[in-house]
């Protein structure tokens, strides 16, 4: 197997500009038109619809690596390093902060210099323990290869299938070093297109021993911060991708074992990136359905499980809501939670779902 970066004239990647200039003006066109709406919000607003874009994109960008974080950690954690005011704040574990911090340095610092240094403390915070699940990891520091190449397996032992194997440990220095070069500098490039071809170059040289799948969608949206100008993020590429997620593995492989015409991956990421623009819709409605909730419920004395509860719904709670699931979640015991939900009943703003008996569930009756 021959791969990208063994091919003569790598890295110089090529593509159809004839195939890419509508998709690429109309990623533009919606790009610009998300960022005039969501300016046009309040500050409140637009804090609130920033706060679930990053949450939703430190979330899915560990999913697509398989790794599950608590949802109101994330939250509690984006919401405190911008000072924004959601009430009481949940404890955030060492690695949902890790993951938080490189997130925000990559969106909120976006003009900053991509540097050896910054990536490697990037990687740092991505494993505060200098391991990824059971496995220790040299961490801060490019691979080494000790054990064999870098691969991209799956299946069962002894019937592995190697979707893609990494350059030699001792090409990684060079390599990386022409990479950072080119991401600060000045290449006629549209910036829409090099935050595309960063992540492919990044997670083609696979500099670290694990994050780099998650490090190169962070690259990639400080490129596309880079193309705004702004530091407020109102979409999430790393949540479309883990829905299209296949797609993305698929399309990634096909152009690691292609030649450097890399005009199918460019065209496979304007897509994702406009599918998310069009979610960002839903961002934009959850925001202005929450203020108007709270708005015509000013007065409402409301006690601090219910508010908690209820803003969960209006975020999108995952998963049925039960009196179990409310009294788990607000710590608190069963008949303090069947009182709380038979409160939010006789109020107009829980109706019991249809299937009853112990399966009983409620939802927010929506204005």
């Amino acid at each position: 197997m021959t791969y990208i970066y063994e091919r003569k004239g790598w890295p110089k990647f090529r593509w159809d500009e004839q195939r890419l200039l509508a998709p690429l003006a109309q990623v533009r066109h919606r790009q610009g038109r998300l960022i005039g709406q969501m300016q046009g919000l309040g500050f409140s607003l637009r804090s609130e619809a920033v706060l679930q874009t990053l949450t939703q994109d430190v979330l899915k960008s560990s999913e697509i690596e398989g790794e599950v974080l608590d949802a109101q950690q994330v939250r509690s954690s984006i919401a405190r390093r911008l000072g924004i005011d959601i009430g009481a704040l949940t404890p955030a574990d060492r690695n949902v902060e890790g993951v938080v911090e490189l997130m925000l340095d990559a969106t909120q610092n976006y003009a900053k210099p991509l540097t050896r240094e910054r990536l490697v403390s990037w990687h740092a915070a991505l494993f505060p323990i200098g391991r990824s699940g059971m496995h220790k990891i040299r961490v801060g520091a490019w691979r080494k290869d000790e054990t064999g190449p870098m691969q991209v397996v799956s299946g069962p032992l002894g019937r592995e299938r190697v979707h893609y194997q990494a350059p030699p440990a001792r090409r990684v220095a060079r390599e990386m070093s022409a990479f950072l070069k080119w991401v600060d500098a000045d290449v006629p490039i549209d910036p829409v297109l090099k935050a595309a071809l960063a992540h492919l170059w990044f997670v083609t040289i696979h500099p670290f021993d694990d994050g780099n799948g998650r490090i190169a969608r962070a690259i990639a949206d400080m490129i596309l911060a880079r193309s705004e100008e702004s530091a407020q993020r109102f979409y999430s590429m790393s949540a479309q991708i883990r829905l299209e997620r296949k797609a993305y593995y698929d399309t990634l492989e096909a152009a690691q074992k292609g030649d450097l015409d890399v005009t199918d991956w460019l065209e496979w990421f304007l897509a994702c990136l406009d599918r998310a623009f069009e979610r960002a819709n839903g961002i934009l409605h959850n925001v202005l359905a929450k203020s108007g909730f709270w708005q015509a419920h000013a007065s409402a004395g409301f006690n601090a499980r219910q508010r908690d509860m209820i803003n969960r719904l209006l975020e999108g709670l995952e998963g049925k809501l039960t009196s179990s699931k409310w009294a788990k979640i607000e710590k608190c015991s069963q008949d303090t939670a069947s009182r709380d939900i038979a409160d939010l009943i006789a109020r107009g703003v829980l109706v019991k779902n249809a299937a009853g008996g112990r399966s009983t569930s409620y939802s927010l009756v929506r204005m």
